[in-house]
């Protein structure tokens, strides 16, 4: 007899089918494990031994025989465990031969008999609710799972006795309910704290509005880091497939604190000393990496040159399509990576170029040797650059302004209606090409569909030719001056694009940084 229960495995965010088969065999007493299983799977032998023992139950003396099919899939991780483990109930007959059909399951058991959380509890649970079947899972976990739609069929057990007496009619396992992180808006910085950089906190709420990949250059203590930092109070918030989409890829990071999910933006400021595989993606098992746990949020990159200038470089593929593909010997995945990247970085490793006063005895060489770090093709797809200037102690004295950023937010969620409503009703708020991404904001639009809806006017159309042949702008630069200047129109609550903000457009876009 061969008992059986369905789990999955992972390949990026695809979730892909797996089965657990348990086989007793007669013969001198063994338990192998099968299926091109990792180190993690292989020894959950032992965890699985252990578990049934803290129940009281022993492992028959038979040839116990393990196979996750199909076979030349290959598995990762912990979450085999209970799978494995409820299969083996099965063929041993302390479950009923059916018990299991209608059920994925995944989770950990310690020595105990507990069940621990696992990674990927949303996706296997959106998977399991398209197939029209109920999910097995740790307690822990049973919030997260609850998102995907059938609260009702989601088993949420803190053990592996608790599971079995529910199938047995002993103990009803409670329905978990969604959990929603709580939001403490207080805790956000506010842009009231920033006196002066009214250039700056423009440049912030354009980029904010059509969700435009931004860079600021400036002295040390400019406020380039604390500009940046308050962009996440003036996004709004994720709508309800924007939340599972995130989640999905926090879920499978571990990221998902207690099951709950949040409506907050992600917000990812890694250190200058990150690997290619910490920015991008990769490693043993192919984990997402920093520019997709960031998707459709903010990937804020302070001291820019000092970046690998290779780790740098392998950006420009994911700030172009908004996915970043991995391939490795073994694996070849991709995870959604559609972030606004922002920047912040001095203008020479001294920070004080084109100050006499301040300068180092290199100046201007030590500016250009130093910005040259930062490839060509890396910086055409940077929509809007800014030179942040020095506060002046008049500034600081001044006191705080008026505008704070729930005011700015607020007209950041009115431009970004006026993109939903414009995409929906060409019909382009579609999926793309890769089924999955929707255009969402003018940062994305592309193609004959740019032409349609940022054409300017007559005037801002010699201004814009005029100015692409004096500046040498690429045929990505032109485009990009064309998605900020839409913006710029959707916050005026303009329908077509002027020359007026064509020229602010125009004035974000330098590619000479050198003082």
């Amino acid at each position: 007899m061969v008992a059986r229960c369905r789990t999955v495995a992972f390949q990026g965010i695809e979730v892909m089918p797996v089965e657990a088969q348990v086989q007793l065999a007669n013969g001198l007493p063994a338990f192998a494990v099968v299926g091109l299983a990792d180190k993690a799977v292989g020894e959950s032998r032992e965890r699985v031994r252990g578990a049934l023992g803290a129940i009281g139950l022993a492992l028959p003396p038979k040839r116990i025989t393990v196979n996750l099919a199909p076979a030349d899939l290959p598995k990762e991780g912990s979450h085999y465990d209970l799978p494995i483990a409820l299969a083996l109930l099965a063929a041993m007959g302390v479950l009923p031969p059916d018990a299991l059909d209608g059920y994925l399951a995944l989770g950990e058991l310690g020595l105990d008999g507990a069940v621990g959380p696992v990674t990927g509890i949303l996706p296997a649970a959106l998977s399991a609710h398209a197939q029209d079947r109920g999910l097995i899972c740790p307690q822990a976990q049973g919030s997260e799972a609850a998102w995907a739609g059938d609260a009702e069929r989601v088993l949420a057990t803190p053990s592996l006795l608790a599971l079995i007496n529910h199938f047995k009619g002993s103990q009803v396992l409670p329905n978990p309910r969604p959990g929603i992180a709580a939001e403490d808006g207080a805790t956000l910085p506010d842009l009231r704290d920033i006196k002066g950089q009214e250039s700056a906190k423009r440049a912030l709420e354009v980029a904010a509005a059509g969700s435009h990949n931004l860079l600021l250059i400036g002295p040390p203590g400019a406020g380039k880091s604390m500009l940046a930092q308050r962009l996440p109070g003036i996004l709004p918030p994720l709508d309800s497939a924007e939340i599972l989409e995130v989640s999905m890829i926090a879920s499978l990071a571990g990221q998902l604190p207690d099951g709950k999910l949040t409506r907050r933006r992600p917000f990812r400021a890694p250190h200058h000393s990150a690997s290619m595989a910490a920015l991008v993606g990769g490693g043993l098992r192919v984990k997402p990496g920093e520019v997709s746990l960031a998707h459709l949020g903010v990937l804020f990159l302070d001291e820019l040159p000092e970046f690998n200038r290779q780790t740098l470089d392998s950006l420009r593929q994911p700030l172009e399509t908004g996915e970043c593909v991995v391939a490795r010997a073994n694996a070849h995945v991709s995870y959604p990576a559609r972030v606004q990247l922002v920047a912040a970085m001095n203008p020479c490793r001294c920070g004080h170029l084109g100050d006499p006063a301040q300068a180092c005895s290199r100046a201007p060489k030590c500016g250009a040797d130093y910005q040259a770090r930062l490839s060509g093709p890396l910086l055409d797809r940077i929509d809007l650059t800014l030179e942040v200037p020095a506060v002046s102690p008049d500034d600081l004295a001044a006191p705080p302004p008026s505008e704070d950023s729930a005011t700015v937010a607020a007209r950041v969620a009115q431009a970004r209606d006026i993109q939903r409503d414009r995409y929906a009703r060409t019909g382009s708020g579609g999926l793309s090409k890769d089924g999955r991404d929707v255009i969402r904001t003018n940062a994305q639009a592309d193609g004959q569909l740019l032409e349609r809806i940022a054409a300017p006017d007559d005037a801002g159309r010699n201004l814009l030719t005029e100015a692409a042949k004096a500046m040498h702008l690429t045929a990505r630069g032109y485009h990009r001056v064309l998605r900020v200047a839409r913006t710029l129109a959707d916050l005026d609550g303009c329908d077509s694009v002027r020359r007026m903000h064509v020229a602010e457009a125009l004035s974000y876009r330098r590619l000479g940084f050198v003082r």
